[in-house]
């Protein structure tokens, strides 16, 4: 599959995005960090105006250990390690173990920019790249979850 070629940031608001697009979205980045290379890949996952932004998709990509290696929407976080930022480090973990023996989906809840902000149940989705880093990307699937945790 090759990855989308128009950036579609105007999602109408009562629109979510279906998992098999999210994981068509995430393997058409694995599969072009495989043709182009690891620097090319970041460089284009990067660019907020580049072929890997499609609505509320986006690529973003972490090694292992929690340091931000590509993060279109928010630049100001590539390069930070984010294990030890609160809710952050605690989604990421779980994120990181979905996704360290190949690919994997992982739920949360999260800010959802094209609804006012609104707090939403989160479905994000991971691919391993190799045993240093991985990428990913993830919709908004509806209303927020209350958390089992009391």
């Amino acid at each position: 599959m090759t990855p989308p070629q128009e950036n579609t940031n105007n999602i109408p608001q009562d629109t979510y995005t279906s998992n098999e697009t999210l994981v068509a979205f995430v393997d058409s980045a694995a599969a072009y960090v495989k043709t182009n290379g690891k620097e090319k890949a970041l460089a284009e996952f990067n660019n907020p105006n580049g072929s890997f932004i499609d609505g509320e998709l986006y690529i973003y990509a972490y090694t292992f250990n929690g340091t931000t290696l590509a993060h279109p929407v928010s630049p100001e976080k590539v390069g930070l390690y984010r294990l030890d930022e609160g809710d952050t480090g605690t989604f990421l973990r779980g994120y990181i173990e979905s996704v360290k023996n190949g690919s994997g989906f992982y739920q949360l809840n999260y800010v959802n920019p094209t609804h006012d902000n609104t707090l939403e149940s989160k479905l994000v989705y991971g691919v391993k790249i190799d045993d240093d880093w991985w990428l990913g990307s993830g919709i908004y699937t509806g209303p927020a979850e209350p958390s089992p945790v009391k």
